[in-house]
């Protein structure tokens, strides 16, 4: 009986103290927004290195990167990135993967990305 009483002291001391604890600090890291993983970051934070932004109807936006001296274009949505080719016999601001079209008409530009993804009335922001 004797042994099971040390160990039971043991355990909790060893245990339930700093179980204790854990709460307050799961607590203190919520307050302080502390989070790598949040995407609680100012715009200019999430925009990518080279890169334009076009804000589109809906609140909706992409970056587009150009390559390889205007011959593809890096597009990077919110959750993924494609390459996007110049379309041959354009007049250079068309880009396309066979799926997703990227035409870019100086400041503005429009994006479909399949039947029925649709960004309409791109624009550079701040640019006329």
């Amino acid at each position: 009986m004797y042994a099971f009483s040390f160990m039971e002291h043991v355990m909790h001391k060893r245990f339930l103290r700093p179980a204790l604890f854990l709460p307050l600090l799961v607590a203190g890291c919520s307050v302080a927004n502390i989070n790598p993983f949040s995407e609680s970051k100012p715009p200019e934070a999430r925009k990518p290195a080279n890169a334009t932004e076009y804000q589109c109807e809906g609140g909706k936006h992409f970056f587009v990167r150009m390559l390889d001296k205007g011959n593809a274009a890096w597009l990077i949505y919110s959750d993924r990135e494609v390459n996007l080719d110049k379309v041959a016999g354009d007049s250079g601001t068309r880009y396309s993967n066979g799926v997703a079209v990227l035409d870019i008409n100086g400041a503005e530009a429009t994006l479909n990305d399949g039947p029925k993804v649709a960004y309409t009335g791109c624009k550079i922001p701040g640019k006329k």
